[in-house]
């Protein structure tokens, strides 16, 4: 897909594989946005990225994706800005440690990795679809391949752990492409996630610091890691490709749960519920 002159919305772009993500779609000539929380933060980057690429088409927005209320905000200040969008990466990403919850009383894994992408890109659905041809990517992770959705406890209020909550957020992001590709069939707008690989980022900072450093000698680099973030926004080969996961920039079968048409069906109609009110 050429970017340049393309608008291109991404998350988690701060830091690790986003930032990659966002320099290299910058330096390809596309009109960059990006969220941030930290203001300082976001002007630090955007300089960072115009002084690395040379294009001013460079911009940050507010965005606490921890927060329905800052989702909603956020989408309608950019619709008001921007009256198209061809590639929006949902990104960012992270592993709570300790079970805490959302200023919606939300789990925060399921809140800010699965709940947030899937309001911030039905807000922006109709703007993308407009946009055609357009494509929507969204980083998952091969931790997916240990969880199976908990419906019946999906906050784990009753059980919870780091790495199952984790896990199922991810397989969220696998079944809610799913059933996103189906849902944008015949739109010319794509649907695609993937698996970065083990990447040394942010992600991993409230890891345990021995377990941390014991993984550390298999971590890739943010470069490598943002690889196939960045085959799937821009090359000609995923043109036509939709509802896939990959890994190393081919599709890969993820886990026998994260194919199963009922869950994702399932899960769809879920998040809506939890986002009714946002909507």
């Amino acid at each position: 897909m050429e970017v340049k002159n393309k608008i291109c919305l991404i998350t988690g772009a701060t830091s690790g594989i986003g930032k990659i993500t966002a320099i290299t779609l910058a330096e390809k000539g596309a009109k960059l946005i990006f969220t941030t929380r930290n203001k300082d933060k976001g002007e630090k980057t955007k300089q960072e990225i115009i002084s690395s690429t040379g294009n001013k088409n460079v911009e940050y927005m507010y965005c606490n994706l921890a927060s329905f209320d800052s989702i909603i905000t956020f989408a309608e200040e950019f619709k008001k800005k921007y009256s198209s969008l061809h590639i929006l990466i949902n990104n960012a990403g992270i592993w709570e440690t300790k079970r805490k919850e959302s200023s919606d009383g939300i789990e925060m894994n399921f809140a800010v990795n699965h709940l947030a992408p899937f309001l911030l890109t039905n807000l922006l659905l109709d703007l993308i679809k407009n946009s055609a041809p357009a494509r929507i990517i969204t980083t998952s992770s091969a931790a997916h391949k240990q969880s199976k959705i908990n419906f019946k406890d999906i906050e784990g209020k009753k059980s919870w752990s780091s790495i199952g909550s984790y896990a199922q957020s991810k397989l969220c992001n696998i079944l809610f492409t799913k059933k996103l590709s189906q849902i944008l069939e015949n739109s010319e707008v794509t649907a695609n996630c993937l698996h970065p690989g083990l990447v040394n980022t942010s992600l991993f900072d409230n890891m345990n610091s021995f377990l941390r450093l014991l993984f550390s000698p298999f971590m890739l680099t943010p470069q490598k890691g943002a690889k196939t973030i960045i085959y799937l926004a821009i090359s000609h080969d995923v043109k036509n490709i939709s509802g896939e996961y990959f890994v190393k920039q081919k599709i890969k079968s993820p886990s026998k749960t994260a194919k199963k048409q009922k869950d994702a069906d399932k899960l769809w109609d879920l998040s809506l519920d939890y986002t009714e009110k946002a909507r």
